[in-house]
């Protein structure tokens, strides 16, 4: 399988809130694995077995999930277009965010979602979708196999992802999905570490380039895009 880039947002790296976020999940997706720590009462190998996804992933919202890009285009394009997008973007507000529960994992969510910032992830799908190479049929029916509404299925035929647009909801992992009773700890634990930052406004004031080189590796975030209209 080819190499894949995403098109996230993330933190400055020097942010509390990336550090905290880097800490927690044992990787910082810029520099490489993290302290090990104990925080809230669970260590660094308990977090671990919480975290396999997340930590792959790295600390990031989506905003144009994973592609293979198109045949037509490299790297060196994408990052052309996304510098001349960027200078010609303004910073949204996510205002303050909060750790939630989406479904069994946890998340840093805004506290309330802007028209303004659904209106911003819709541009940046938008504009970035002639980079993607097609859906392949595998990577297709994978999807599929999660419960998908029509409006959904219809996304990801349009755009290779199927929470865009109005479906789109800002969310930065923090676990994979928690069973049995180890939510209300896991929440608990979550909730202390990331209160220093739970209370300052969250400005996404840049485009992050973040890059899986290996099929199944860890993404590594490749360089930042700040906007600056």
């Amino acid at each position: 399988m080819p190499d894949r880039y995403a098109i996230y947002y993330a933190p400055p790296v020097d942010s509390d809130l990336w550090q905290r976020a880097s800490l927690w999940l044992g990787r910082d997706a810029a520099a490489g694995p993290a302290e090990p720590m104990t925080i809230g009462g669970l260590d660094a190998a308990s977090r671990s077995a919480i975290t396999p996804s997340a930590n792959r992933y790295g600390f990031h919202a989506t905003i144009k999930a994973p592609m293979e890009l198109a045949p037509d285009q490299s790297a060196d394009s994408l990052d052309a277009a996304l510098s001349r997008f960027a200078a010609d973007t303004a910073p949204v507000s996510l205002g303050r965010l909060e750790v939630r529960s989406l479904e069994g994992f946890l998340a840093l969510t805004p506290v309330v979602q802007s028209p303004e910032l659904t209106a911003f992830a819709a541009d940046v799908v938008a504009a970035f979708d002639p980079f993607r190479a097609p859906l392949s049929p595998q990577d297709r029916a994978r999807r599929l196999k999660s419960p998908l509404t029509p409006r959904q299925i219809e996304l990801l035929d349009l755009y290779g992802y199927p929470y865009v647009l109005e479906q789109f909801l800002l969310h930065m992992t923090l676990t994979d999905r928690l069973v049995g009773d180890m939510q209300g700890p896991v929440m608990a634990a979550a909730t202390e570490w990331f209160a220093p930052v739970l209370a300052d406004e969250v400005m996404l004031d840049r485009l992050v380039l973040f890059h899986e080189p290996a099929a199944g590796g860890p993404f590594v975030r490749l360089a930042d895009y700040p906007l600056r209209k």
